[in-house]
């Protein structure tokens, strides 16, 4: 099969595209003939080789965390599948024309499949995260990072969810968070001040997405660590701030982001889809920064 791989820790240039044994499904797990992966940014962060202490990588590694396509084989113990159904869902190595998945749920009616692509973990990550904030009705929830894929994201569940949203972004993405249902205030210096304007009675909790180095001035709006929690800042423990990681429960919450898809409360959103020969620009677009939803690579 065709997979997007690399030898070496590196820039986007590192990728190539070459034969790879194919993978099976073993035990509790599925196969996909895969019809698009998306690119996170823990992707590049492996291919460049800043994860390898957490995360030891064998080479030749193929990239890739999550995918939608066709299910071809079944592992043992598994239920609730079967082959020819059309699932989204994560695994490793999901950029290439087979893939193992660990954890899935059925595509929507209402997606495409881009957006079935773009919806693996980033809606696993802010269904994780929301849920550590508990509930949120009547609610007022900040979000750094609103734009970008799981922002976008939680915009939207959090909005399905009861709360009043406020997401930090550039400018330029200001309309794009009105039309998810959120506030949108400029990130960076003095956002204190921007938020205290659009919300004068407070903020009752915040999400992180971006990891910029903000937590401890997003942590003094809220006023209580325990009501933020992020998915980016793997130093917030110094300031008493959950860390939550995108696979926890994934069966659930991908679940969960399934309903919330046919219902039409959440709609994936994609800002641009690269062909699998030209992986190395995906990359370096999601790279690069300022993602407005999510990049994919289409097969």
């Amino acid at each position: 099969m065709r997979a997007v791989r690399f030898h070496e820790f590196g820039d986007p240039h590192v990728l190539t595209v070459e034969d790879a044994p194919a993978p099976h499904a073993g035990p509790g797990e599925i196969r996909i003939r895969v019809q698009a992966a998306s690119v996170n940014p823990i992707d590049w962060k492996i291919r460049a080789g800043y994860m390898s202490e957490i995360m030891p990588t064998t080479f030749p590694a193929t990239t890739g965390a999550d995918a939608t396509g066709v299910v071809d084989e079944i592992g043992e113990g598994v239920t609730g599948v079967e082959s020819g159904d059309r699932v989204f869902g994560l695994g490793q190595g999901t950029t290439a024309e087979h893939a193992v998945l660990t954890a899935w749920a059925p595509v929507p009616s209402t997606w495409t499949v881009e957006q079935a692509a773009a919806a693996g973990l980033v809606s696993a990550t802010a269904i994780a995260a929301l849920n550590a904030l508990g509930d949120l009705t009547g609610r007022t929830l900040l979000i750094e990072g609103a734009a970008g894929g799981v922002g976008s994201a939680a915009v939207q569940i959090a909005t399905a969810r009861g709360a009043t949203v406020i997401g930090t972004a550039s400018e330029a993405n200001h309309d794009f968070l009105r039309e998810l249902g959120a506030t949108p205030v400029t990130y960076g210096e003095g956002l204190a001040e921007r938020v205290t304007a659009v919300a004068p009675a407070g903020v009752d909790a915040a999400l992180d997405t971006a990891g910029s180095g903000s937590l401890a001035d997003i942590v003094a709006v809220v006023g209580d660590a325990s009501h933020v929690v992020t998915v980016a800042d793997f130093g917030a423990a110094a300031l008493g701030v959950a860390i939550i990681a995108g696979n926890t429960n994934a069966a659930v919450t991908l679940a969960d982001a399934s309903r919330l898809g046919e219902t039409g409360a959440y709609t994936p959103r994609v800002q641009a889809g690269y062909p699998l020969e030209k992986a190395t620009d995906a990359h370096a677009h999601v790279q690069g920064g300022h993602t407005r939803g999510k990049v994919l690579i289409t097969l």
